[in-house]
C-alpha cells in the first residue's frame, strides 16, 4: 500500500520486505544506506526530529502509525520526501493508517492517443481526469465516466494501472480517497472540452517530453500514477 500524506508517500510494506532492506541490495532493492533516517520503533520513540529526507521505520506496529499521524499533523514536515514503515503486521498497519479519516472511493485514466498522454491543468496544477465513484457504479464504469464529463472524451478502459490513497481536508473533515486508476485509449476526442466547473483550465495532450516537463508542476501521486502506466511510456 502507498498512500499519500500531504503529498508525501508513505510506503507500508510486510516483515518479509522489510528484511530485504537489510541484505545487499542486489537489482532495484533498497537498503539502510538509500535512508537518509533510519528509526527502530522497538528500541526509540519517534520524534519529530525524524520527519526529513526519505525516512525508514522498523518494526512499525498500529501504535507507531498513530504516532506518525499526529507528528505529521502538528510537525514541520516540509523536508520529508517519503516514509516507508516496515510492518509487524501490514494489515493491522493499513487499518490505523486509515481510521482517522473518512474514506471516499474514486477512479481515473490515463488516457493514451498513440504516444500522447492527456493531462488537464487545474487550480494551478497538471493533473489526470478523476472522480469519486456514484452509488452502485463500479471503477471501470466510474473512470470512464468521470474521464468523459471533465475532458469531453469518449474511452475504452483496459487493465487497471495501479490504486493510489491521499489525504486532504473538506469542511473540516479528514479525507482519505481511494483512487483506482486504468489505463485508456481514444473512442472519440473531437468534443473535448475542459469542464469549467470543476475548475479545469485546460486540455492537452502531451508527449513524453512534454509530460516530463509538466510534471514538475503536479502532485507526488499524479507522478507516480504516470510512472505505473506501464511499458512504453516512461517519463
Amino acid at each position: 500500500m502507498i498512500i499519500f500524506i500531504n503529498d508525501r508517500p508513505i510506503r507500508l510494506v510486510g516483515p518479509k520486505a522489510a528484511a530485504q532492506l537489510t541484505n545487499s541490495g542486489a537489482g532495484n532493492t533498497p537498503t539502510f544506506a538509500d535512508y537518509d533516517e533510519v528509526v527502530d520503533a522497538r528500541l526509540e520513540t519517534l520524534k519529530a526530529d525524524a520527519l526529513h529526507g526519505h525516512l525508514l521505520i522498523l518494526n512499525t506496529t498500529p501504535a507507531t502509525v498513530s504516532k506518525l499521524l499526529g507528528l505529521l499533523q502538528k510537525s514541520d514536515a516540509s523536508n520529508l520526501l517519503s516514509i516507508t514503515l516496515g510492518c509487524l503486521d501490514k494489515e493491522d498497519c493499513e487499518e490505523a493508517i486509515k481510521k482517522p479519516f473518512k474514506i471516499i472511493k474514486a477512479a481515473g485514466g490515463v488516457v493514451f492517443k498513440g504516444d500522447k498522454m492527456l493531462l488537464m491543468f487545474r487550480r494551478g496544477v497538471w493533473d489526470l481526469p478523476k472522480g469519486k465513484l456514484d452509488f452502485g457504479e463500479s471503477s471501470k464504469q466510474g473512470a470512464a465516466r468521470e474521464v468523459e464529463e471533465e475532458t469531453g472524451v469518449r474511452v475504452s478502459v483496459s487493465e487497471r494501472i495501479c490504486t493510489t490513497w491521499h489525504t486532504y481536508n473538506l469542511n473540516g473533515n479528514r479525507i482519505l480517497k481511494r483512487t483506482k486508476w486504468y489505463r485508456m485509449g481514444v473512442l472519440d476526442d473531437s468534443r473535448m472540452t475542459p469542464q469549467a466547473d470543476e475548475d479545469i483550465e485546460k486540455l492537452a495532450w502531451l508527449d513524453r517530453r512534454e509530460t516530463k516537463l509538466a510534471l514538475t508542476n503536479s502532485f507526488s501521486s499524479i507522478r507516480y500514477v504516470i510512472d505505473e502506466a506501464g511499458k512504453g511510456y516512461k517519463v
